[in-house]
């Protein structure tokens, strides 16, 4: 699960000077609002693996407080974009560059809010050798499987109680996301920054990207639209009600909520904890596959 949920906002580092990562020709700079289309472009050479920061900056921009962090390109000699990272509360990298993973760790040290880092298993583990420089160590790493979904899908019972969420569902949507946060990463939103945490979890709803069924005042299944481009829709919160585990309302709701959302992009995507078979088992069910491995590093902060 990306955890997008549980964190402190980010003051935004466009502010900050250009940095350059010692003994390359490479230098990490804060990227501005007219160099999204080259942004874009490069990100869509691995559209599976960029959906979260490609989402965020069709949603927002590329300098936007709603980023909760700052984006950073990092360019050869000849200014030709060598890699591109959201560095802030979540930290997300795309290169394949060492030098460039040198450079954007570098920034990242000077960012104090960063809660998560999260990517694939080898690039994350590669980027925090230079973030951590043996002197630093985190709170938690959660070693987790990116699944995906593509034509063909199969066809299941029909789901006729799932439905977009609407702002009278909010309390229920947070203590439910809530709790998931918490499970995950150990510190809990709405304790935290409840505020903050209410105004994303009513933005997510107003932008339509919140699925519920809800059967007289009980919550049964719950999922969220964390990023969406042409290609790709990353998908997280996936819930179903303990009670109701085992009757089949998370295969039919998930299932249905494929098939729409295949209808506006290429693949759907998420993420689900290796330690958690039952949770695997019930994706592969869903039809839903084994892309690759991904490390998510939570970090000590103050709160």
């Amino acid at each position: 699960m990306f955890p997008s949920s549980a964190m402190m906002k980010v003051n935004t580092a466009a502010a900050l000077p250009p940095h350059e990562a010692l003994g390359s020709a490479l230098t990490a700079q804060a990227l501005g609002n007219e160099h999204k289309e080259e942004v874009l472009q490069f990100l869509s050479a691995r559209p599976v693996h960029t959906v979260v920061m490609a989402g965020f900056i069709r949603d927002n921009g590329l300098v936007s407080p709603l980023n909760r962090g700052s984006f950073y390109g990092c360019r050869n000699e000849e200014g030709q974009l060598k890699g591109v990272a959201l560095i802030g509360h979540a930290t997300l990298i795309e290169t394949e560059s060492e030098e460039a993973l040198a450079a954007f760790a570098r920034v990242a040290r000077e960012c104090s809010r960063t809660h998560v880092m999260m990517g694939e298993q080898e690039k994350i583990e590669r980027f925090w050798s230079h973030y951590a420089e043996g002197r630093r160590a985190p709170r938690l790493i959660c070693r987790e499987l990116l699944m995906e979904q593509r034509w063909p899908v199969e066809v299941r019972e029909a789901a006729p109680g799932l439905r977009l969420a609407t702002p009278d569902d909010l309390h229920q949507v947070m203590v439910v996301q809530g709790q998931m946060a918490f499970e995950e990463s150990g510190v809990n939103p709405m304790e935290t920054d409840p505020e903050g945490f209410r105004r994303r979890c009513l933005r997510r709803i107003e932008q339509g990207r919140v699925w519920v069924w809800v059967e007289g005042d009980r919550l049964i299944f719950k999922a969220d639209i964390i990023s969406e481009t042409p290609d790709v829709i990353y998908v997280e919160g996936v819930w179903v009600a303990p009670e109701e585990r085992g009757q089949g309302y998370g295969l039919r709701c998930l299932s249905q909520l494929s098939r729409d959302l295949l209808n506006r992009a290429k693949a759907v995507t998420l993420l689900v904890n290796e330690k958690a078979p039952e949770a695997i088992a019930f994706y592969r069910r869903a039809g839903y596959r084994l892309c690759s491995s991904y490390d998510t590093i939570f970090l000590h902060t103050e709160h």
